[in-house]
């Protein structure tokens, strides 16, 4: 599965990565970011994916402006 983490400027694109890549990555952090353009349920997927592999995970919307459609998702992944 694959999902975009979210966007450093306003006009970049969101970089694309797999659920093995962010395993990969568990070691050195475990807080991610990601853009709003990723599904809903793409991000349930990966958190009953992490959560079959013993890890507690934690979702959330992070609102950086007034409207409706400026967040990201936050995405606690805690062994």
């Amino acid at each position: 599965m694959k999902l975009k983490l979210a966007r450093t400027t306003l006009k970049a694109k969101p970089k694309i990565v797999d659920l093995k890549m962010i395993e990969e990555e568990l070691e050195e952090k475990s807080i991610f970011y990601f853009d709003k353009e990723n599904s809903h349920k793409d991000l349930k997927d990966a958190i009953e994916y992490f959560e079959e592999k013993g890890f507690n995970v934690y979702l959330r919307e992070v609102k950086y402006g007034l409207d409706d459609g400026e967040f990201i998702y936050e995405v606690h992944i805690i062994q």
